[in-house]
């Protein structure tokens, strides 16, 4: 008798096997001849050495179903252990627009031209700015393509980055360690990932760091090779950290720079590296710039609005200053 064993890494054993096991009696009911026993993560295989390899073929499509759907249905099992799997190569193919599935088999795609703009420029730069209002999908859409990535083993790591700066508010003293103090800032991060990748094995990357969360200062000193690395609301850097984080450019790296140039939250009116970067960069090769409006919000139907909104009133404000610089120059010419 032959004995075989399985990891089943990064994947949670109640959503892999189902409640009371369903999901895992019902694999074992195509393999009557084999003993199959399961503790936590790790499934034993005992019985004849043919018939153990062939339930390893068909042990590990389910494996990479799961990994790419995060979801088991039951019919999936059986179209795999019934030499159906053909089925499950058909329904890919007609999804090939989906950047990835999230939990429960969400199916994750760009849902607007700048957001499909954004992911045509990720198959051909290796640096991206991409800039707009809020609420139109930039920085998740970023992180799809990085979780994408870390899928398709293009990359060994993710690393997601932010300004710690609060937005028109100081919120003084944070109690609490380093993480918890820097956690405020990343949330939106972290709400990203939650959506792609279910809670377990997202706490299994961050704790081995295939997935980093850090301040835009920690960046400094380090070389990000073989990652995709995403500097979120790159507004809010200054010049010096913009040029410092983007020259911590290692090789096999993407890098995504997300942010948006009318939410500047910095202090003492420091001039924002975002703003540079888009003037002196624009025409270096391998570089691309995705400018997101309006039409690419994807939030409640009232944010739109609200931009708009802003983005009127702006433009009334501006009129009125250069009206005013105008009229303060013809009376000075008066004068004379």
């Amino acid at each position: 008798m032959f004995e075989k064993l399985i990891h089943l890494e990064g994947i949670d054993p109640l959503e892999f096997f189902g409640v009371n096991n369903a999901k895992m009696n019902l694999i074992k009911s195509f393999f009557p001849k084999l003993i199959i026993v399961y503790r936590g993560n790790d499934v034993i295989i005992k019985g004849d050495d043919e018939e153990i390899l062939r339930f390893e073929s068909k042990f590990h499509l389910i494996i990479d179903h799961y990994n790419q759907f995060n979801v088991l249905p039951d019919d999936v099992i059986n179209q795999v252990f019934l030499n159906e799997s053909e089925g499950i190569s058909e329904t890919l193919d007609e999804d090939k627009d989906v950047l990835l599935f999230g939990i429960n088999g969400k199916a994750i795609r760009a849902r607007t031209p700048n957001q499909r703009l954004l992911v045509e420029a990720s198959k051909t730069s290796d640096l991206i700015f991409a800039m707009g209002p809020a609420g139109t999908g930039k920085t998740y859409t970023a992180i799809a393509l990085a979780v994408k990535a870390l899928k398709n083993r293009e990359i060994k790591r993710i690393i997601l980055s932010r300004p710690a700066v609060e937005a028109g508010e100081r919120l003084g003293f944070l109690p609490g360690d380093l993480k918890e103090k820097i956690d405020p800032y990343l949330q939106p991060l972290y709400d990203a990932l939650l959506d792609m990748i279910p809670a377990k094995k997202l706490d299994e990357f961050m704790k081995d760091g295939t997935i980093q969360i850090a301040p835009l200062a920690f960046m400094r000193g380090r070389t990000l090779s073989n990652a995709f690395v995403i500097l979120d609301e790159a507004q809010n850097a200054t010049v010096l950290q913009l040029k410092m984080f983007l020259t911590r450019m290692g090789l096999n790296t993407k890098f995504v720079v997300t942010g948006d140039e009318t939410q500047i939250d910095l202090p003492f009116q420091s001039p924002s590296g975002l703003i540079l970067a888009k003037k002196i960069l624009k025409n270096i090769k391998y570089i691309s710039f995705v400018q997101f409006d309006v039409k690419d919000i994807v939030r409640h139907r009232l944010v739109r609005d609200i931009v708009l909104a802003y983005e009127k009133h702006h433009a009334h404000e501006l009129m009125r200053k250069e009206k005013g610089k105008e009229n303060l120059n013809t009376d000075k010419t008066e004068e004379k």
